[in-house]
């Protein structure tokens, strides 16, 4: 239903359109004159305007052009006793929604409004959808449906629209720069910088210019002045990778950034702010660090104000099928279909223990679909480590690839379901899919016990 404000100088309109639109549900506030239609719009945003041409005052297509250039989220309706092409074409020009002339049949003019209502309702449902589907993006680039990964989403969900330092906790090749910056696509901070700096590839010496930046000559092949990473990702994220190898001199200077939020570039007495959110990730245990002395303990406590652990690729293999279709899909040429994988290839993934983690399957995968060249990959596509893993019978390879995708497809489909408590809508909302991609599931399924498809308005 909308805001509305009408306008006219005839009072028998005002009062038969405001009770017909009232008791269509939406909300009317009337003016006389386009002075008083001027005022009210300075006080209060509408939805929509519908007005006469021809007003005392203040005529209607100004109210237009006002309307337009101060608040462009309101339609406006206009109508007039007077009607010609010239001023069709004027208010088609200055972006009305609609022009009506008088006179008109009243149900005429409601069914513009609700034209109107529903044209503005569908724009509102996009927009949300692009915001849950940006979500949706994001958390699904956290790809996989074992409880781990799942626990996972749920915690960067949690936390993405805080400012607290978050320390991302896991081995090697778990994903945690991409869990980084999945927390600053989901925040606030999203718009601004996302920085990273691998605090175990910059030499002990230069982690501080690294950093806070340094002056020209504040050391030995300074040869010019230099901005640190704080001021690069400031209003943004940082993202600090391998912060267990970090220097202790450089802890202390963090550790001030983080109590006092400013900072000092080397060689430099001048004192800068930093507006940054910190995400810091390690694959050393930080605890024992701090009991040997080498990581400081107060600075840990400040890192980690919420910790998110992150489990190796060994704990999680369910979604070795999800993951390894994403990477098919990533690696594809533009505009060719995914590869697949034969048995034999899909066998010596499954029986591999992926000691790299994510990331040694996903070059895994980009080794193969360079060598397949198009074709379907094969056990001898793979990298030697891994094929040597697939030598095995047919029986104990167990189930191809696509057969275990659609298992876990059926099963996520069922406890959608399950969660909705059957309605089809919800879960269809929850799944991140429109109702007749949903309905076509649960044929392709058989999940009939919860397919009525007499209430799917199928489009």
């Amino acid at each position: 239903m909308l805001d509305i404000l009408l306008v006219d100088d005839e009072p028998a309109i005002r009062q038969t359109l405001t009770t017909v639109l009232r008791a269509q549900g939406h909300r009317l506030e009337t003016a006389c004159d386009g002075a008083e239609a001027m005022a009210r719009l300075d006080s209060r945003a509408f939805e929509l305007v519908v007005s006469d041409v021809r007003l005392p005052k203040v005529d209607g297509f100004t109210i237009l052009r006002r309307i337009v250039q101060d608040s462009p989220g309101t339609e406006v309706l206009l109508m007039t006793a007077y009607g010609t092409i010239q001023d069709a074409v004027v208010a088609m020009r200055e972006r009305a929604a609609d022009y009506v002339t008088k006179p008109f049949q009243v149900e005429e003019l409601v069914s513009i409004v609700e034209r109107i209502d529903e044209r503005r309702q569908l724009k509102e449902e996009l927009r949300r959808a692009r915001e849950e589907l940006a979500n949706i993006r994001s958390l699904d680039s956290l790809t996989g449906r074992s409880p781990a990964i799942t626990r996972v989403r749920e915690q960067v969900h949690a936390v993405a629209d805080s400012d607290a330092s978050v320390l991302l906790t896991g081995e090697s090749g778990t994903g945690k720069e991409l869990v980084a910056r999945t927390l600053h696509e989901l925040s606030p901070r999203r718009d601004k910088p996302f920085i990273a700096v691998n605090c175990g590839a910059v030499p002990t010496t230069l982690i501080e210019a690294e950093l806070f930046g340094h002056e020209k000559g504040a050391f030995t092949g300074a040869v010019r002045r230099r901005e640190g990473r704080f001021a690069a990702a400031n209003g943004g994220t940082l993202f600090l990778d391998e912060i267990g190898e970090m220097a202790p001199e450089a802890q202390v200077k963090l550790l001030r950034v983080l109590q006092e939020g400013t900072y000092e570039a080397v060689g430099s007495d001048h004192t800068q702010t930093a507006d940054v959110r910190l995400i810091s990730a390690t694959n050393r245990d930080l605890k024992e660090l701090c009991i040997g002395g080498s990581f400081r303990r107060d600075l840990f406590y400040r890192i980690r104000v919420f910790e998110i652990q992150l489990a190796p690729l060994r704990e999680r293999l369910t979604d070795l099928p999800m993951l390894t279709e994403q990477f098919l899909r990533d690696y594809a040429p533009p505009g060719v279909h995914p590869a697949g994988l034969t048995a034999a290839a899909w066998g010596a993934l499954s029986h591999y223990a992926f000691p790299g983690n994510i990331r040694e399957l996903k070059h895994s995968i980009q080794h193969a679909t360079i060598l397949a060249r198009g074709a379907e990959i094969d056990i001898a596509h793979l990298p030697p480590e891994i094929s040597g893993a697939g030598r095995l019978t047919h029986d104990q390879m167990g189930p191809s690839l696509r057969e275990t995708l659609m298992r876990h497809e059926r099963e996520y489909l069922t406890r959608a379901l399950e969660v909705a408590n059957g309605e089809r809508q919800m879960a269809a909302r929850v799944l991140g899919i429109s109702r007749k991609t949903l309905w076509k599931k649960l044929k392709e399924y058989g999940i009939t016990h919860a397919a009525q498809p007499d209430d799917l308005d199928l489009v």
